[in-house]
């Protein structure tokens, strides 16, 4: 296991983090002042200076990216499935300008949450089977834009919402269905707040390995939790023992970085600084 006490070189920072302190331009600088060597932007972040803007800025700005956040929310009515395969594939095709390692996948739950509009269906056993079936449909296009796909599965209290895979197990029965070669195309982020609870999770990061662990997230859980969306804990204010989590994924073969992703009211509230500064403080001592 990496000892992170000394510095924070494998700290990446999910610039959702901070999406209430600037834009996307604004937060990319604050990283590079305290020596944070990457992040994961949001679409709509890249999308608010323009993604020529955002190329720049990193670049010259010297950070590498973790992730790009994100691809998904397959399930849809038949009409608007056109939507959203054109909508994933610009997803690609922006990954693959910034060029981060994978584009994370957030697959989605009934469609009528999926994507707003579409009609109301409770069969979230067909809305699973859509998922697999745009997984499929956008493995393809990504592969010949060289962007690995990394599916993360969302805690269960997400499955109408935003994810109806909500298990490593499940996450990774999809990959080998989808990708049985296992050759980098198709794996999974491993996001501690959406994990951490499972009992089977040790034997699923195991099974994994190298070749499937795309992306490392974490934050904390908080008791009690006052909102399931946006009151995630800084790393060591709650009950996931993280070092042992990461522990396990390294053992697997991870050696990428440790992508802090936070959504907080309380986070959000405070100096862009002064979090990235807490944000480091904490991967050095508890991560």
């Amino acid at each position: 296991m990496r000892d992170f006490s000394g510095d924070h070189r494998w700290l990446s920072v999910n610039t959702a983090t901070v999406r209430r302190q600037g834009n996307l331009a604004a937060i990319i600088d604050a990283c590079a002042r305290h020596g944070i060597r990457a992040v994961s932007p949001w679409r709509d972040q890249v999308a608010a200076i323009g993604l020529e803007r955002a190329v720049r800025a990193l670049r010259d700005a010297g950070l590498e990216l973790s992730g790009y956040c994100r691809g998904g929310m397959f399930p849809a009515d038949a009409e608007r499935r056109a939507e959203v395969r054109d909508d994933n594939r610009r997803a690609v095709d922006e990954a693959a300008a910034l060029g981060a390692p994978c584009l994370v996948l957030v697959v989605g739950g009934l469609p009528q949450f999926s994507r707003p509009g579409c009609r109301p269906d409770k069969d979230l056993g067909a809305a699973r089977a859509r998922v697999e079936d745009g997984i499929a449909e956008l493995l393809e296009y990504a592969r010949g834009a060289r962007m690995p796909l990394a599916i993360e599965p969302l805690h269960p209290m997400y499955a109408a919402d935003r994810a109806c895979v909500n298990t490593l197990r499940h996450a990774l029965d999809l990959c080998d269905r989808l990708d049985p070669d296992g050759g980098g195309a198709l794996g999974v982020a491993v996001d501690a707040y959406h994990v951490w609870w499972d009992d089977d999770l040790d034997a699923q990061i195991a099974r994994a390995g190298r070749r499937r662990l795309l992306a490392f997230h974490v934050c904390d859980w908080l008791v009690p939790t006052t909102d399931l969306l946006n009151d995630r804990g800084m790393m060591g204010d709650g009950v996931i023992d993280l070092p042992r989590l990461r522990a396990r994924v390294e053992a697997a073969g991870f050696a990428g970085f440790a992508e802090v992703e936070i959504f907080s009211e309380r986070w959000w509230a405070l100096p862009m600084d002064e979090v990235l500064a807490t944000c480091i403080g904490r991967h050095r001592t508890a991560v």
